[in-house]
């Protein structure tokens, strides 16, 4: 109940904050805030939706449905770009794409131009970046979920189709695509969570989105009640897309669980194997080779011209390490406790608290990092006085240093390891529980000796994608962190908001190694599935 109230706190928090706040501000917003932000925003996902959906499907349907040299590589690389944060990737491309980038230089010597002012390409600071970068980033949400339900579709039906004159394109928009709608349903709300969440990338582009808009308000103005507002109109999409998800979700349980046979791919040769392994590398390049490769150049740029990592940028590299693992640890502990709480009740009872608790922990994940931030702020300060006063403080022990952050982390990031391993207890059958409790041992101790070595791989899993997690965060970090304090996140957002690409080349290219740990993981998983 403790962690569960922990996660909903900061949104009852935000709630009273918007609507205790003067009614001006309510005015203010509606008339020059809301309209343009909220436009952009509803924009912004509509675009990225778009390009999600039809990169998602259509890679997962290609490597699924058909057979060429290079597929079994493609399979798992298709999932590659989720290693890579929004705002690193845009990062790169603001550098890759400049005026007098080497993008725009190689093709006005190419096409004999001598300055911008005579050739250049469109500004990729611009709604339509944004929309580019985020839905090349975020496709794989789509293309992981969906690829998962083609995979498992009945080839029989596929047959019927076309025994009934059906042609090839006819099966897929009239049987593959409605079969698979739930998955690609549920994988585009997740990619739709993420771009909301996003700060650097819209921020790097100059779209003035919501999240944009709270951070600034909050920053710039210091005026909470205006943020909260802000902060709760978005509150309203993400309940629209936990919404849309659950209804993609509502027909799943007519799926058949009896064995049928899969469909076989079919296979092509000569020029249409070219082509589409052509198509289904597009994705991989522009969402993750491209950006990776100028990564890597410009760290070696970086490290041969001054001879090594600076000072500041391993301070920042032990903050983020230190914060990632206190938040993993923490976030698996807290988990965990959720998980076997929920276990422990019993499944005869009226009405499971755990398990609410549980369903409740889960809700974190779905705020936004902005959100959460402004939500925490009054509790965190709240906290601290009352903490000053019985033991005679003065200063700021939550606000002041790191716990504020780890907070934030564990109430964003405690869904993944609660349902993880609530996933894990439910594949240990109850008769080793019993039999362990007939031999005399405690609850604990079955806990301890039974279900924890069983449960390593479900562990060791949620603590990989949170600690990975929470070195990518942007939006909490930005808010929270104490004075002078930087992780790789934040000191790649500063060199980009100054212009100096190459100093933040080091911390873009540690975060997305660390962000390969976990993609390997869902690509040694998803080549399970496939064989």
């Amino acid at each position: 109940m403790a962690v569960a109230f922990l996660v909903v706190l900061p949104v009852l928090v935000l709630a009273g904050h918007a609507l205790m706040a003067d009614s001006s501000h309510w005015a203010h917003l509606a008339s020059y805030v809301l309209p343009q932000a909220m436009w952009n925003t509803l924009l912004l996902l509509l675009g990225v939706g778009i390009v999600c959906a039809a990169l998602g499907t259509g890679s997962a349907w290609l490597v699924t449905a058909y057979d060429f040299p290079g597929r079994s590589v493609l399979t798992w690389a298709l999932l590659l770009p989720l290693a890579v944060p929004t705002y690193i990737v845009a990062f790169a491309y603001l550098d890759l794409m400049h005026p007098i980038g080497p993008v725009q230089t190689f093709l006005r010597a190419v096409l004999g131009y001598d300055s911008p002012r005579q050739f250049r390409l469109p500004d990729l600071r611009s709604l339509q970046g944004a929309i580019f970068i985020l839905g090349f980033v975020l496709y794989p949400y789509v293309y992981l979920a969906t690829r998962v339900m083609f995979m498992s579709q009945a080839a029989s039906l596929l047959e019927a189709a076309r025994t009934l004159g059906a042609s090839r394109r006819e099966v897929f928009r009239e049987v593959v695509i409605p079969l698979a709608r739930p998955a690609i349903v549920v994988g585009l709300s997740l990619a739709l969570l993420e771009a909301l969440n996003d700060i650097g990338a819209s921020e790097f582009l100059g779209v003035q989105t919501l999240t944009v808009s709270v951070y600034t308000t909050w920053t710039t103005r210091s005026d909470l009640g205006a943020a909260a507002q802000i902060a709760l109109a978005m509150l309203c999409i993400i309940i629209v897309l936990i919404m849309l998800e659950r209804h993609g979700r509502r027909r799943q349980r007519f799926a058949s669980t009896q064995r049928m046979r899969p469909m076989q791919p079919r296979r092509l040769r000569g020029l249409a194997a070219f082509g589409a392994l052509a198509l289904g590398a597009v994705p991989v390049l522009l969402g993750f080779a491209i950006p990776s490769a100028y990564l890597v150049g410009e760290t070696f740029n970086r490290l041969n011209l001054v001879g090594g990592v600076s000072e500041q940028l391993l301070r920042a590299l032990t903050n983020t390490l230190f914060l990632a693992t206190t938040a993993t640890l923490l976030a698996v502990a807290c988990g965990l406790m959720l998980a076997w709480a929920s276990r422990s009740m019993r499944e005869s009872a009226r009405f499971n608290l755990p398990r609410a608790c549980v369903r409740l922990a889960s809700l974190g994940y779905a705020v936004p990092g902005t959100v959460l931030a402004i939500g925490l702020l009054t509790p965190l300060l709240f906290t601290d006085r009352m903490l000053g006063q019985l033991f005679g403080y003065p200063g700021l022990l939550l606000m002041g240093s790191t716990a504020g952050l780890v907070i934030a982390y564990i109430i964003r990031f405690v869904a993944i390891p609660a349902g993880s391993i609530e996933a894990g207890l439910t594949r240990i059958p109850p008769s080793l529980e019993q039999a362990s409790r007939l031999l005399g041992e405690s609850s604990g101790g079955t806990l301890r000796r039974v279900h924890l070595p069983l449960l390593k791989p479900a562990l060791a899993a949620s603590a990989l994608l949170v600690f990975v997690d929470t070195m990518k965060e942007l939006p909490a970090t930005l808010l929270l962190r104490p004075l002078n304090f930087d992780t790789l996140a934040t000191w790649l957002y500063a060199e980009a908001a100054r212009g100096t690409y190459e100093e933040g080349a080091v911390a873009a290219l540690a975060i997305v190694v660390a962000g390969l740990l976990p993609v390997i993981l869902l690509a040694r998983t998803d080549l399970r599935m496939d064989s």
